[in-house]
């Protein structure tokens, strides 16, 4: 494989029946190889009749759908440049992305994002919007119609077309999520992305059958790369737009394979500790987690465990946590943000193995991940073999290989800045074992230093705090301050489940939180966190805000990231008022 273009001709090969799914009224209905070619080929012949060529740029507002691959590789097919948007972004930030891509047509799913376009097509170059849903308009075109006249046969002058299309031609600009500051335009070129998709499933046996949700975004490097792979090797895949769907979707299609980003895995951890509630379930619960821990090294190895305890333990707890997956699931990734230690350890307790990775957007986005053949807790597993990676003498993770992107997408200083020597400079913090096994300790830009010049990492706490089911999110504060606190949001539907169990009255969450019992219970949860941390490391406050963090209020990237620097700004006031205090009470107690 070469070219993204090659996948879609693998998809059409296969010749199955059910190459995707999607969820109608009272069933899901399969679409065949077949009818994708049809789709793509016809929506393609619309591209190349509105003057879409080689290089153009096709933007895609859109939750994940079929509609979303047939516009992906009706524009690979032409050699267009396709530039994913987030379904979640505002329409200036919308707008801002397809200005600064020079878009000339866009795709987008539903009424809602069709007027968020409109109301600012005329600040970008786009000509023509095409709608998938089927809304009542006169200014765009309909997907649905185009698709409606696709070939029913092969059609020779776009195949070729398609075949002509090069490993070094541009395939795509994904703006990264923007923790910080403005995104950039990250150019992928089809070699990028399919030197990747060529080696990032070595080692799991995927095989044509098999069936995976596509509900990551689209948008985002992760999921794309995810769908292609497994359109490759003739995995089905179930479309599911709206994440709150998904764990309805779970029981319906009964996945053999799961990838997900951490948040997904941490919501059912927390699911699964809601509900082992009481007597028997939690003296149950806690005897299957010892017996689990027991084998733990076993399920890490790829062994189903033969003893008698665990066999028990697997039909009380373990087969009912799986069941909520859907039952079926054999293989389980992780990417697109830090698992955590803690939470890989509580899947491998129950007997399931979470393949966890790590990339980027620039490195399209796979550079290392745990496989059935390779794996170790609390890694990221063994570098992907066409990519070289070294740590720098800072501790930076630097790569190299054909995956690495072509740089900035108008921002020459930036690409420049971004490599080193002809090392791609990640920006995380990390180091390789002696067994090859990469870790992440921390974003550079992230580690914090505290006033007395001690360097935190604040990732790996920010993480073991989430695993209390407690917690939502947690923020590690500390940067030129005396100490280190913590900002928690909790998870506001056990909390106040609590409240009421111990006649803690509230009408907000606000008040909530600034309970004195409620202050102790989070209080009592650092402190126990902070019984296995560096003297340097311990987190000696804790500020309690009564708000949920989300990519709509800009706290998260819309793939789930913390943007940290925005949560500070938002709580600066009380972060301030929380050091001030304390400040107060170490002078009074001297």
């Amino acid at each position: 494989m070469q070219t993204l273009n090659d996948i879609f001709f693998a998809i059409i090969e296969h010749e199955h029946s059910r190459i995707m799914m999607r969820r109608q009224a009272i069933d899901w209905v399969p679409i065949s190889s077949h009818e994708f070619y049809r789709d793509v080929a016809a929506v393609a012949r619309a591209l190349c009749g509105w003057g879409i060529a080689h290089g153009d740029r096709v933007a895609i507002l859109s939750e994940n759908r079929p509609e979303w691959a047939v516009a992906d590789f009706a524009s690979l097919l032409l050699g267009a440049v396709v530039v994913p948007i987030y379904s979640t972004l505002t329409g200036e930030q919308t707008a801002y992305l397809l200005r600064d891509s020079g878009a000339r047509i866009v795709f987008v799913s539903t009424e809602k994002q069709l007027q968020k376009v409109l109301l600012v097509q005329d600040q970008t170059a786009v000509e023509k919007v095409v709608v998938m849903d089927a809304v009542e308009t006169a200014h765009a075109q309909h997907m649905q119609r185009l698709m409606h006249d696709g070939p029913q046969q092969r059609d020779p002058q776009l195949d070729a077309n398609a075949r002509a299309i090069g490993p070094d031609d541009l395939a795509t600009i994904i703006y990264t999520s923007g923790t910080t500051g403005t995104p950039k335009g990250t150019m992928l070129t089809h070699g990028n992305m399919a030197s990747n998709i060529t080696c990032s499933l070595r080692g799991f046996e995927v095989r044509p059958g098999e069936i995976s949700l596509s509900f990551l975004p689209l948008s985002h490097v992760t999921a794309r790369h995810v769908d292609f792979a497994l359109l490759y090797h003739g995995v089905t895949l179930a479309y599911v737009p709206i994440l709150e769907h998904l764990p309805q979707a779970l029981l319906e299609v009964q996945p053999t394979i799961v990838v997900a980003v951490p948040r997904v895995y941490e919501k059912i951890h927390t699911q699964v500790d809601r509900k082992a509630k009481g007597f028997p379930s939690q003296w149950i619960y806690q005897w299957a987690l010892a017996v689990g821990r027991a084998h733990q090294s076993e399920i890490l190895a790829g062994q189903t465990p033969s003893s008698l305890l665990w066999r028990l333990a697997n039909r009380l707890v373990y087969s009912k946590v799986r069941a909520g997956m859907g039952g079926h699931a054999e293989v389980f990734i992780s990417g697109g943000a830090p698992l955590g230690r803690e939470l890989a350890d509580w899947y491998a307790t129950i007997g399931i193995r979470i393949h966890e990775g790590y990339g980027l957007t620039e490195t399209s986005p796979v550079i290392a991940v745990n496989s059935p053949l390779a794996h170790k807790l609390g890694t990221v597993g063994k570098p992907l073999s066409n990519v070289e990676v070294r740590i720098a003498e800072d501790g930076e993770v630097l790569v190299r290989g054909p995956s690495v992107f072509k740089g900035y997408w108008n921002r020459p200083e930036e690409t420049r800045d971004a490599f080193v020597d002809g090392w791609f400079r990640t920006g995380d913090i990390g180091n390789l074992d002696a067994d090859g096994f990469l870790s992440i300790t921390d974003r550079k830009k992230d580690l914090i230093k505290t006033s007395g010049g001690k360097f935190i990492a604040p990732q790996p706490i920010e993480n073991s705090l989430k695993h209390s089911v407690l917690i939502a999110e947690a923020v590690v504060l500390g940067e030129k301050r005396k100490f280190p606190a913590a900002l928690i949001a909790p998870y506001f539907p056990l909390l106040e489940d609590w409240a009421r169990t111990n006649n803690i009255p509230f009408s907000s969450r606000e008040e909530l939180v600034a309970h004195p019992k409620v202050q102790i219970l989070y209080e009592g949860i650092v402190a126990e966190l902070n019984q296995g941390l560096a003297r340097f490391q311990k987190l000696k406050k804790v500020l309690l805000v009564a708000d949920e963090f989300t990519p709509q209020d800009g706290s998260l990237t819309a793939s789930f990231k913390l943007r940290r620097r925005v949560v500070e700004e938002r709580y600066r006031q009380q972060i301030d008022a929380m050091y001030a205090q304390a400040e107060v009470s170490s002078v009074s107690s001297s």
